[in-house]
């Protein structure tokens, strides 16, 4: 494997055969220590969090097909915490859909004087472009396709699958006694130009709570698997 892609929370190989390799990292995003997945900087390190993070992922993306939603999922390695997908085309140098049901992290922090944490939000869709230096800003429909980062049509196919996924995987998670607060994913294109979702489905991506509180890392396997 060759090593294209240097990341946070995972590397990223190329195989000989034209598939990818993500190696999954025990690095998470986070705060002083602390796990949050509305961070975009790696806040400390948890044994063992890039296996538990394949296991939810592969779980999610397997439900996901039976659903009929595009992925690049094409089969895992639990030992070794690599997953095997299909190559994507990213949109500009990286950008994220967001779906939000309850207000939490970086919405309460923008719009706090508007809304109170745990407000209901229904299944509220926005995008961020991936940009550590200033800290991915919230971008529109229309800027990304004035920037030509995507189309407006694009856009509505990525919005209209992040809200699908995110009602999926919240019906999942509700029949757990668990409820989703909100969840981040990345989307690309596959060889034939067909938005797919990339990435993982993992705690690293979705803000969970039971019994009022937020659920850790290597907690939320242990409720959904």
């Amino acid at each position: 494997m060759k090593l294209i892609y240097e990341g946070k929370t995972k590397n990223v190989y190329e195989n000989t055969n034209g598939t990818l390799t993500l190696k999954l990292k025990d690095d998470a995003t986070g705060k002083d220590g602390v796990f949050d997945p509305g961070e975009n900087t790696v806040g400390l390190s948890i044994s063992g969090l890039g296996r538990e993070s394949l296991r939810l992922s592969v779980y999610y993306f397997e439900l996901l097909k039976e659903k009929g939603v595009p992925t690049h999922y094409i089969s895992s390695d639990l030992e070794k915490a690599e997953m095997q997908v299909i190559p994507a085309e990213i949109f500009g140098k990286g950008m994220e859909f967001i779906c939000r049901r309850k207000a939490d992290g970086s919405f309460v922090r923008r719009y706090g004087e508007y809304v109170e944490k745990g407000a209901d939000l229904g299944f509220l869709v926005e995008a961020t472009i991936k940009d550590d230096a200033r800290q991915d800003p919230p971008v529109t429909r229309e800027a990304l396709a004035a920037l030509k980062i995507m189309s407006e049509q694009q856009y509505d196919t990525c919005a209209a699958l992040t809200k699908k996924i995110a009602k999926l995987l919240a019906d999942d998670l509700s029949q757990k006694g668990l409820e989703l607060h909100d969840l981040k994913f990345e989307f690309g294109k596959n060889s034939n130009g067909e938005v797919m979702l990339i990435d993982e489905v993992s705690a690293g991506c979705l803000r969970v709570y039971r019994n009022g509180a937020a659920v850790g890392p290597m907690e939320l396997g242990g409720y959904v698997l």
